[in-house]
C-alpha cells in the first residue's frame, strides 16, 4: 500500500469546498478500504491568496475532518505556483500525490487507475481527457488551436492534459530541480524524462461558482508555454526580416523602373503598403522579443516563486516557507 496526497490548488473556491472534501473523503475511504492507500493518506487544500473565506473554510474542515490538511500562501502567486508550492510541501512525507482542481471536473474516479499503473512502476501518470464535449465551441477550438501551435514550436507536451496527474515522490524530487520562475508545468514535467504513462477520463461540468481562469489566463499561459519551452518564434523574425529584406530589394528594383519610366506616381499604393507591411513586422517582432527579454528579467531576479504564510497539517505546523 502506498501513502496519498491529493494536492489541490483553490483560490476563491468557498462555494466547493464542502462537496469536494465530502467526494475526496469517500474516495480515499474507499481506496483504504481496498488496501491500494495507507490511513494516512492526505488531501492537502493550497490556499493561493483567495479573497473570500476559503481559508476560513479550510481550518473548520482540518478541524473536522482528519484528511484534511492546508496550506495558506502569503498572497496570490497563480495557479502554477500554488501547484508548486503543494508539491513542494508533500515531496518527502508521501509515496505519490494527486495534482486536482477544486472543483473536481476531473474524475476522481480515475485515481484507482492511476494508483494501479504507479504500482507498475510509472513514476508520472497524466490525466488526458478523452473528449471535450463539455466545453464551448470558442473553448473546444482554441485549445486545439493551442495544442496545435505548441507543437508547432517544439513544445513537449500531453495532448489534452492539463494538471490533473499522478507523480511519485522520485518525479517530485526531480521537478524541484528546475529553478525557473516562469512555470508551466505541463511542459516542464514531461522534461523529467521517468518512466509515465496516461490514463483517459470524462471532464465533467462545473457543478458550484465560476471559472477562475479567464481569457486573460488562459492567453497568459499559453505566451508561458510557448515562450519557455521554444526559441522558434525568434527564429521565425529572423526568418521574416530576411525575406521582408529581398521583398524591399524587389520594390527598390520595381521603383526605379517605374521612375525609369516616368510613372512615380503609381508607386503611392505600394509605399504605403510597404510602410504598414514592415512597421507591423518590426512592432511584432520586438514585441515577441520583449517577451523573451521579460522572462530573462524576472529570473535573474530569483525571486521566491511562493512564501508560505500558515500550515496545517497532522504535526501542528504553523510556519512560513518560500520557495
Amino acid at each position: 500500500m502506498k501513502k496519498l496526497y491529493v494536492v489541490v490548488p483553490c483560490y476563491n473556491e468557498e462555494e466547493t469546498l464542502v462537496d469536494s472534501t465530502y467526494k475526496l473523503t469517500q474516495k480515499l475511504n474507499s481506496l483504504i478500504s481496498d488496501k491500494k492507500i495507507t490511513e494516512d493518506s492526505r488531501i492537502y487544500y493550497i490556499d493561493d491568496g483567495s479573497k473570500d473565506s476559503t481559508w476560513a473554510l479550510i481550518e473548520k474542515l482540518h478541524n473536522e475532518n482528519s484528511f484534511v490538511n492546508g496550506i495558506k500562501l502569503s498572497k496570490n502567486r497563480g495557479h502554477q505556483n500554488a501547484l508548486l508550492a503543494g508539491l513542494m510541501s508533500v515531496k518527502n512525507e508521501c509515496d505519490c500525490c494527486i495534482t486536482i482542481d477544486a472543483d473536481l471536473q476531473d474524475d476522481i474516479n480515475s485515481f484507482d487507475e492511476m494508483i494501479e499503473k504507479f504500482e507498475q512502476g510509472y513514476e508520472i501518470v497524466y490525466g488526458v481527457r478523452n473528449d471535450r464535449k463539455s466545453d464551448t465551441a470558442f473553448k473546444r477550438g482554441t485549445a486545439q488551436l493551442y495544442y496545435k501551435i505548441l507543437s508547432f514550436f517544439g513544445a513537449e507536451i500531453v495532448y489534452n492534459h492539463a494538471d490533473y496527474r499522478l507523480m511519485s515522490s522520485r518525479a517530485l524530487d526531480a521537478l524541484e530541480s528546475f529553478k525557473e520562475v516562469n512555470l508551466f508545468l505541463r511542459g516542464l514535467i514531461p522534461l523529467i524524462g521517468f518512466n509515465s504513462c496516461t490514463v483517459e477520463y470524462s471532464r465533467k461540468e462545473r457543478l458550484y461558482g465560476e471559472t477562475k481562469y479567464s481569457l486573460k489566463k488562459m492567453v497568459a499561459l499559453a505566451l508561458d508555454g510557448i515562450t519557455s519551452f521554444s526559441v522558434k518564434p525568434i527564429r521565425m523574425i529572423t526568418v521574416t526580416g530576411f525575406f521582408s529584406l529581398l521583398l524591399g530589394v524587389g520594390m527598390l528594383i520595381y521603383s526605379l523602373v517605374q521612375w525609369k519610366l516616368g510613372n512615380t506616381i503609381r508607386g503611392w499604393t505600394s509605399l504605403i503598403w510597404s510602410i504598414w507591411t514592415v512597421g507591423g513586422l518590426e512592432l511584432l517582432a520586438l514585441g515577441i522579443i520583449g517577451e523573451y527579454i521579460a522572462k530573462i528579467y524576472l529570473e535573474t531576479k530569483a525571486r521566491p516563486r511562493f512564501i508560505i504564510e500558515k500550515v496545517l497539517d497532522d504535526k501542528g505546523e504553523d510556519g512560513k516557507k518560500c520557495k
